[in-house]
Parts: C-alpha cells; structure tokens; sequence
C-alpha cells in the first residue's frame, strides 16, 4: 500500500496513492496505519483522491482503524470520488465518517 502522510495540526493527513482499495490492499492499509498509530497518532484526514474503487474489505479496513484510535481519536474522509462516495452512502458508512471535498476544508471545518 502506498501512503503519503504529513502533519497538520493536530491532524496527520494519510493520502493513499492507490486506484483501488479491495481485498488485496486491506490487510496493507491496515498494517500501514497501525504503525501510525503506534507511533503515537490518534487524528487523521484520509485523502481518498486518488482511490477510485473501494469495496466492503476496503471499507472495513477504514472502520477497523477508527476502532483502533478509540473515542479519543478522530477520522476524516476527503477526496472521494462518486463511486467511492457512493459506497459510502450504500453502506451508510458516511454516517459513521465525517466526510469533506478536500483535505484543506477537512482541516478548517476542525480547527
């Protein structure tokens, strides 16, 4: 799984540079965030620009990784495109998710 993340604020803005999100990457997304976590990191906006296919695997990963950061730690989704919005919505994952255009309007709306 190809990451890029960088600090903003209280935030570490986690964009995946990958097309898709299925089965075959979820177990490497999961295993990439969970050393951000462990080294310390509770507060992420997930750029999803760049992703343009998720599945329930996909998504599950997202969801096991705010289990993981706990009540005290916080998930922003940026960046989606209609059909990965569109699965949000079908699984109503987007009421689970605080969603944004774009990482900047994530970042300002929490500040």
């Amino acid at each position: 799984m190809k990451i890029e993340a960088k600090e903003a604020g209280r935030y570490l803005v986690v964009k995946i540079h990958e097309q898709r999100m299925g089965a075959d990457r979820a177990a490497s997304f999961k295993d990439e965030m969970s050393k951000l976590i462990d080294q310390g990191h509770t507060a992420f906006v997930l750029d999803l620009s760049e992703v343009k296919f998720i599945d329930s695997t996909g998504l599950g990963a997202i969801l096991s990784i705010l289990k993981r950061v706990g009540k005290s730690g916080d998930i922003l989704v940026t960046g989606t495109s209609d059909t990965v919005a569109s699965m949000f919505k079908l699984t109503r994952m987007d009421r689970v998710f605080q969603m944004y255009s774009t990482v900047d309007e994530a970042l300002s709306a929490r500040v």
